[in-house]
């Protein structure tokens, strides 16, 4: 089967990441036909937008999108690409598993856990306004549909997945009416799946568990900004942001992405790692049903990881992005 697939190459190393990404895909034998899209701070400067029309009219054609790190401008009145794609496709899960690859971080080794984090209010919904010269307010929008729609596909993802545990991460010892709204939602999806054990744990108290023994939260289910920043602690745990993928899930498209920055200083030399983009795609195959191919190429991962020969800058080697994808195409065709 073939796979139209839109491809958002994104700003920085983003075009070096994808390219690397589609090569590894084709030496999984995967049959993908991409339409190319741009979007972000280099768009900006000939369109005047940050996501033009058919960025996201392309998305909605073919359900499924492979997206490099994406640069706004700053300080210039542009949105978030990334912000506005999850409201305007209103894909409401973004899924980050946290998982450790062999020889990196050996502090955290054996990580793994999953992050389903609310993708589409609460702070990140943009309503603020300056009440009075100098005093600016923010609004934390928390509606009961989005937090018992992210309830129960954290409860789902727990079940399809075969674990044991989803733990619910909140603030309502403080805010009683936001993320008491949240807990609630939260319970009432706990009974509708007795085989997962529900947990509740206050974010703060969820930052200090996840350096001590991030396990024992397994998936974690939460809110959009404490999502946000668990996220990128989590990836502190197992590497850094260019190892971690990331998937935003809706009823109707889906968007995979890498959730590292733009990295403008080294863009164009060579030293990007794709690793996050690929581990993106992974998850891309497996939500298309390409499961042989999503195994084939992370079973390789884990071999090239686990021998070292090929590591990039980031991870204290001096591998190129094409000697990482050329080593990891390889194990792929011999594997």
């Amino acid at each position: 089967m073939t796979h139209t697939i839109t491809l958002i190459p994104g700003d920085g190393i983003g075009p070096e990441v994808a390219e690397a990404t589609k090569r590894v895909l084709d030496a999984a034998n995967v049959r993908i036909e991409w339409e190319v899209q741009n979007a972000g701070a280099t768009v900006a400067e000939a369109r005047g937008t940050t996501l033009p029309p058919e960025v996201l009219e392309s998305v909605r054609r073919n359900k499924v999108a492979l997206k490099g790190p994406i640069g706004t401008p700053i300080g210039k009145g542009f949105r978030s690409v990334n912000v506005t794609l999850r409201q305007e496709l209103d894909l409401y899960a973004n899924v980050r598993p946290i998982r450790s690859l062999a020889n990196v971080e050996p502090r955290f080794e054996g990580t793994d856990i999953v992050i389903v984090r609310e993708n589409t209010e609460d702070l990140y919904a943009g309503l603020e306004l300056m009440i009075m010269p100098g005093i600016a307010q923010s609004i934390k929008l928390i509606t009961e549909k989005a937090c018992s729609r992210i309830s129960e596909y954290a409860f789902a993802y727990a079940e399809r997945m075969g674990r044991k545990r989803v733990t619910v991460v909140h603030k309502a010892n403080i805010m009683k009416l936001s993320d008491g709204l949240m807990l609630e939602c939260f319970r009432r999806a706990a009974v509708r799946h007795p085989r997962i054990e529900p947990q509740e744990v206050i974010v703060d108290a969820c930052a200090m568990q996840m350096v001590r023994n991030a396990n024992k939260l397994d998936v974690i289910c939460t809110e959009n900004l404490y999502g946000d920043i668990l996220s990128d602690l989590g990836a502190g745990l197992v590497g850094g942001l260019g190892i971690v993928p990331g998937a935003n899930i809706g009823l109707n498209e889906a968007v995979f992405e890498a959730v590292h920055g733009t990295a403008p200083d080294i863009a164009g030399l060579g030293l990007a790692n794709p690793t996050a983009l690929i581990q993106s795609a992974v998850m891309m195959l497996h939500h298309l049903g390409e499961h042989a191919a999503g195994s084939k190429i992370e079973k390789a991962l884990t071999h090239v990881y686990a021998d070292g020969s090929a590591r990039t800058g980031d991870l204290g080697g001096t591998a190129t992005t094409d000697q990482f994808t050329d080593h990891l195409c390889n194990t792929i065709a011999t594997a």
